[in-house]
């Protein structure tokens, strides 16, 4: 097959492909390639684009008696790194092939899924160490101690609380994920889950001593969602509000139809819950949506958090086409917004 065929099949394959001589030196580059490498790739020495030490020492198995190989490519685009898987062979005309598959996605979930199990590893041996150290102290002379018995008890009751709320959060996140593609369709008043919200929370809003401002219209218009998913997004934001902005003393809860929405279709409803506490620093915004990012890990756990709250107000909204907006300046609080399209 001559160069000018070669050349002209590669050229309809979607992924980049270079066809290289025994030389060593870039005989054809489809569009592809070119996009990737530049348009110096043809004609050019393969050995000085493809250093990294993977991957030349695959190209030395390409080019001697093996004949294929393949190895890990990392390449440095404007906006992210891309992983490429390249293959090697030797064709029966002489010439390398080598094809680019972008594995970046495959190699996002498998990170994502390491540092998913690291977490939950970390989150479940804090509790069970502290469980396990009191269980065996308790066996011995300090279990004989009622004041002793009585303080371990009531913080191994603590740490099961914990493992517990982590268990049902991981669970919720899972559920929420199963459908998080099928879009709910079912009617649902807005102003009747936010007050089913606050009845749930009443007791920690008193204990907390905070002031609920409450703007919420009773004519809010109906929108498609699942009503129980969205009873634990205002949970969730409403909670956060109590954790982390308790030291503001008040608590401002409103909801507004808007009209237009950059993103949205349609009319949107937009549900504002707001905090007047310590505020967070916008650097930290970006990451408080990812699964156990917490901005003050101690604080988090002290308080009871799980650091998953938002990622699963996140996946919630995504599930409904909606979206979360968070900003906050420090010193004066932080504002989560919870828009929804009306239709």
């Amino acid at each position: 097959m001559s160069e000018s065929i070669c050349s002209a099949l590669i050229a309809s394959l979607a992924q980049p492909v270079l066809l290289v001589g025994e030389d060593g030196f870039v005989q054809a580059a489809n569009p592809a390639a070119t996009e990737l490498f530049g348009a110096r790739i043809r004609g050019a020495q393969i050995r000085a684009f493809l250093r990294q030490p993977e991957l030349a020492a695959m190209l030395e198995q390409v080019f001697g008696a093996q004949g294929e190989g393949s190895a890990s490519f990392v390449s440095n685009g404007p906006i992210r790194e891309t992983v490429w898987r390249v293959v090697g062979r030797r064709s029966a005309a002489g010439m390398i092939v080598l094809s680019f598959n972008d594995i970046s996605d495959i190699e996002a979930a498998e990170a994502q899924r390491r540092d998913f199990v690291a977490n939950v590893s970390h989150e479940l041996r804090s509790p069970l160490t502290v469980l396990a150290g009191f269980i065996e102290t308790l066996q011995g002379p300090a279990g004989e101690d009622p004041e002793t018995r009585a303080d371990f008890l009531n913080i191994m009751s603590e740490q099961a609380a914990r493992m517990s709320g982590l268990v049902a959060d991981l669970l919720s996140l899972s559920r929420v994920e199963a459908v998080e593609k099928v879009r709910p369709r079912t009617p649902v008043a807005i102003d009747q889950v936010l007050k089913a919200t606050l009845a749930a929370l009443r007791p920690q809003l008193d204990a907390a001593q905070i002031k609920l401002d409450y703007h919420v219209p009773d004519d809010m218009p109906e929108i498609p969602g699942d009503y129980d998913q969205l009873v634990q997004v205002f949970h969730n934001l409403v909670e956060n509000g109590l954790k982390y902005g308790a030291s503001g003393g008040r608590l401002e809860i409103t909801a507004r139809l808007l009209d237009q929405m950059p993103g949205f279709d349609g009319a949107a409803l937009r549900v504002t819950i707001r905090d007047f506490g310590e505020g967070i620093d916008p650097i930290y915004i970006p990451r408080l949506t990812e699964r156990f990012y917490r901005v003050d890990k101690a604080r988090s756990r002290d308080s009871g958090g799980t650091g998953l709250g938002l990622a699963i107000v996140k996946h919630i909204l995504s599930r409904h086409r909606g979206r979360l907006i968070i900003r906050s300046t420090p010193g004066a609080g932080a504002q989560f917004d919870a828009v929804l399209p009306c239709s």
